[in-house]
């Protein structure tokens, strides 16, 4: 055997593989795994070999995000960031300096804002007016799913009393009628759509600043959830593209290209030229993103019983599921059938059971064509529908730093659910239980892109720093092989990474150092953990 480019020893090595769970070294040649062992791989080391002394360091697969917006996070970063605080006066501080600093913008966009800074979740335009009276804002809560607007922008969209609410989306009002400033999903377009259009250089540039922190934080390919114009986002496509014909792509990424939830069954033969087209080196295109339903706190997660008010009563409100469910097998049979994954947004009970439906329909039309398709979220999930995720085949793509108390759990969140449904939420280890594969992503930038938290929440049931703190239904916490697993084995094998999340001689080289062994240290110390090295493809793409 030749002898190898690259060579770690003095492990631990984390392989992600049953066959061999641990070993101390590990050899890397043309940009694969060519052994993994003991001290036998020194053998490999040659005159021109790197060679790497982990010094008791963790060596394990790389980490994939199963669901993040590069792209989005990237460019947020360079507009009016709110997501490092949830202070009020902080906010207002961060608005006004930021329109100060950026006197020549047309419109003050940005966001990370938290719902359970305001009463209700519900910001109002009179707060923004006094901090930017003069040009429009619109600034995107930290799930998305929202955003805050000033009269200016209010004025400039034409949103008045006397505007209806969109299909899939709400206008928050004052008592007269008077639209407050926040506005509820589909209803952001109404304003959105009006902010200048952003360059391909600026969406490059948001993706190589995306790209430098995924890579600091052990990320070496994701799957980037949406593909498309949304809510007056413009579509990165171009960005991966452009990167990828350059070379600066440096992680593998699948993209999910949108379902217009305002179109049908038209769309499909565009969806699948733009398969064709978008597809280069490490950017493939492969999936297409269903967003089937809202989110809890703003009561759009479609849910099988009714929202609770204030009181405890049941209201009316059952949440919005966009597509027609019935209209909804037929797309994702027709989609599956032309080998597309199908990547669902689905929150709510209901959502998910519409999903699963919709994969079942698909199975019945076609077969078991393995497609790998997944239900991302998945914060409420009826219990008869646990084992329906290992029959179908369908995976179970979570966001673990959701499972914890917090003020938008424990205040926007449980409270309106009830103590049945409540206990329902982020059944991780219920769907290990089934037989369900996990993958596991982020959100970015909903939520911090850190596999390493995301992970220490999935073992612990609690927020990082927190270590006092109630335990989020402690019944759903996962072991840490399971966890790390879901960010590696699990997340590849949603990107058909065949090859990958796992370290095992022939596959890709796509690894990982962190600065401690997670596996012997106390579960609560497991966010304290950082990353000190990232290859991909045996090359090295960042160095603390």
């Amino acid at each position: 055997m030749p002898f190898a480019d690259l060579v770690f020893t003095g492990g631990p090595v984390f392989t992600a593989d049953p066959a061999r769970t641990r070993a101390a070294s590990l050899a890397v040649t043309d940009g694969r795994i060519t052994a993994v062992g003991h001290d036998g791989v020194r053998e490999l080391i040659g005159p021109r070999t790197q060679v790497v002394d982990l010094t008791g360091k963790l060596l394990l697969p790389g980490f994939q995000d199963a669901h993040v917006h590069a792209v989005y996070g990237g460019m947020e970063l360079a507009e009016c960031d709110l997501s490092g605080t949830v202070g009020v006066a902080e906010y207002a501080a961060l608005i006004r300096a930021y329109a100060e600093a950026h006197p020549d913008r047309e419109w003050i966009t940005g966001g990370g804002w938290s719902m359970e800074s305001f009463d209700g979740g519900l910001p109002t335009r009179q707060l923004l007016d006094t901090l930017v009276p003069d040009r429009p804002v619109l600034l995107a809560n930290r799930d998305h799913h929202g955003a805050w607007a000033n009269t200016r922008a209010l004025e400039l969209a034409g949103i008045t009393a006397a505007t209806p609410d969109p299909a899939d989306g709400r206008i928050e009002r004052e008592p007269d009628g008077t639209p407050s400033g926040m506005l509820q999903e589909g209803a952001t377009a109404l304003v959105g759509r009006l902010v200048p259009a952003s360059s391909l250089a600026d969406r490059l540039a948001g993706l190589k600043r995306a790209q430098e922190l995924l890579h600091s934080l052990g990320i070496t390919g994701w799957q980037d959830a949406l593909l498309g114009a949304f809510n007056g986002r413009p579509d990165p496509s171009d960005a991966y593209l452009a990167a990828a014909r350059e070379g600066s792509l440096t992680a593998r990424v699948t993209g999910a290209l949108w379902w217009d939830r305002e179109r049908g069954a038209e769309q499909i033969a565009e969806l699948a030229a733009l398969r064709g087209e978008l597809s280069h080196g490490r950017f493939r295109v492969g999936s297409v993103k269903i967003m089937q339903d809202g989110i809890a706190e703003n009561f759009t997660a479609a849910m099988t019983a009714p929202y609770l008010d204030s009181c405890g009563h049941a209201t009316a409100n059952t949440g919005l599921s966009f597509v027609d469910p019935k209209a909804l097998c037929g797309h994702v049979a027709e989609l599956d059938a032309l080998d597309f994954q199908v990547h669902f947004h689905a929150l709510g009970d209901r959502a998910v059971r519409e999903a699963l439906d919709a994969v079942e329909a698909a199975v019945a039309a076609n077969g078991r064509r393995g497609n790998r398709h997944h239900l991302a979220h998945l914060q409420v999930v009826h219990p008869e529908d646990l084992p329906r995720f290992a029959r179908l085949g369908a995976i179970a793509n979570i966001q673990p730093l959701w499972a914890a108390h917090e003020p938008q759990m424990d205040e926007l969140t449980i409270p309106f659910l009830g103590p049945e449904r409540a206990a329902w939420q982020y059944p991780f280890a219920a769907l290990v239980r089934a037989g369900a594969t996990l993958a596991a992503g982020s959100d970015w930038p909903v939520s911090s892109p850190d596999p390493l938290a995301g992970i220490h929440v999935a073992v612990n049931r609690r927020d990082p720093g927190a270590a006092d703190g109630p335990v989020f239904l402690p019944e759903q916490r996962l072991d840490l092989p399971t966890a790390v697993a879901a960010y590696t084995a699990g997340t590849a094998h949603v990107n058909g990474l065949d090859d990958g999340g796992s370290l095992r001689p022939g596959n890709l080289a796509d690894l990982v150092v962190l600065d401690r062994d997670i596996f012997t240290a106390p579960p609560g110390e497991i966010a304290e953990a950082r990353v000190e090295q990232t290859y991909v493809g045996g090359a090295l793409v960042h160095h603390a």
